[in-house]
């Protein structure tokens, strides 16, 4: 998926999710979706963050 930093991009968790990336641009406005960083004019995600809410997603 992402390079060495260990950070995803918007697009590898697009592909993860199997959801377009205006869906997670969409979830961010609405405050839903797993929570991403700001890295400049960037969005990035931690691996296990997002595997996190996607189990909670699941148990609800």
């Amino acid at each position: 998926m992402a390079a060495n930093d260990g950070l995803w991009t918007i697009s590898d968790v697009a592909a993860y999710l199997r959801v377009p990336t205006e869906t997670l641009y969409r979830w961010r406005k609405v405050k839903y979706g797993p929570p991403a960083a700001r890295v400049g004019r960037h969005l990035r995600y931690e691996p296990e963050t997002v595997r996190s809410w996607v189990r909670e997603q699941a148990a609800a």
